[in-house]
């Protein structure tokens, strides 16, 4: 994911159960939550006015989804770029409910694409706003945890968190 730094962005660091988060937001909304692992640059920058709003409403959102306060990122305004296909892939991400979870395949025919199940997959890979945009909720069609930007320990504790998964039924 490319961050243009010549953007005025506001970032922040944010503490979570899974480790730290990086965000960053313009005067449209929310452009990035980036991991630990993650290498992409986000240096601090305070932005505009706009942006830090945008920032400070996202940082709370994700408080309130860690202790379990909030289950949707309703009023959170967003601002991924991506192709076309990408935003479509995320705009159904964005409707996996709390506590759910979904295959590549059944994502794929969700969005009228059921033979795109790979290019989902990479698109879901590509997510910007990941927790926002629950990318964590899609699964293997076995019922496998798949790749996690965020890597798979972070992706299971979300799901477990959400009752997506219990703990007794997972490989140790």
């Amino acid at each position: 994911m490319k961050i243009h730094l010549t953007e005025a962005l506001a970032t922040a660091r944010l503490q979570t159960p899974i480790g730290e988060l990086r965000l960053a937001a313009s005067d449209e909304g929310l452009r990035t939550v980036l991991f630990e692992t993650d290498s992409a640059e986000l240096p601090a920058a305070r932005g505009s006015g706009i942006a830090r709003s945008h920032l400070a409403s996202a940082c709370t959102a994700l408080e309130e989804y860690f202790t379990g306060r909030r289950k949707t990122f309703e009023g959170v305004t967003l601002a991924a770029r991506g192709t076309e296909f990408q935003c479509q892939v995320w705009r159904a991400l964005s409707l996996l409910p709390f506590g759910q979870t979904v295959s590549y395949a059944t994502l794929a025919q969700r969005i009228g694409r059921p033979t795109a199940v790979r290019a989902v997959g990479l698109a879901n890979g590509q997510n910007p706003l990941p927790l926002i945009v629950p990318c964590h909720r899609v699964i293997g069609s076995n019922g496998a945890l798949t790749g996690f930007a965020g890597g798979l320990p972070a992706k299971k504790w979300l799901l477990e968190f959400e009752g997506a998964l219990s703990p007794r039924l997972l490989p140790r």
